[in-house]
């Protein structure tokens, strides 16, 4: 049963090169760190945001200058944990089809090492390396596509709950 799973992964992944594994490595990251912004804005940030409204709405007075950095600073603290590695998934975005673009160039040497070899344009003989350049490509780009879809549902809820943060941490008595 697991064996007809893994046989057609290995092929893919044989057919794809090395590069093809830092692909795989460079996605898995990715969706690691995807997960991680998740599992933080379901759990870790609604506490946050429960504790800065609690420590806020204790404050007798809310509207001399001190109160107001008081909740600047709380807002900006959760500012900060909203934002928290954002920049390294969408840095992990934009390598991922530059690994795909070494995957193909990686590709390309072979096939040109097969051509210089041989002395002529067999398709049979090029066939390895052609796969090799263009399977990194397609893997380096899906990655990168499944990426921007999820940082911009991340951008959108983060926007939605900075707005959110402002309308509770209100100025009123």
């Amino acid at each position: 049963m697991f064996g007809e799973f893994y046989e057609p992964v290995y092929l893919f992944m044989e057919r794809g090169g090395d590069v093809l594994y830092a692909i795989f490595g460079l996605i898995l990251i990715l969706w690691l760190m995807v997960l991680e912004r998740a599992g933080y804005f379901i759990f870790s940030h609604r506490a946050a945001l429960a504790a800065a409204k609690q420590e806020w709405e204790a404050r007798k007075e809310r509207t001399s200058w001190a109160a107001h950095q008081i909740r600047h600073d709380l807002i900006t603290g959760l500012n900060i944990g909203l934002q928290a590695n954002m920049s390294t998934i969408k840095m992990l975005i934009g390598l991922a089809p530059l690994f795909g673009l070494l995957g193909t160039v990686t590709g390309m040497i072979e096939v040109f090492d097969v051509m210089a070899f041989i002395g002529n344009g067999s398709p049979k003989a090029m066939a390895s390396g052609i796969s090799k350049a263009t399977i990194p490509t397609m893997a380096g780009m899906v990655g990168a596509l499944t990426g921007v879809f999820a940082q911009s549902l991340l951008d959108r809820y983060i926007k939605r709950e900075k707005i959110r943060l402002e309308d509770q941490l209100t100025f009123d008595h």
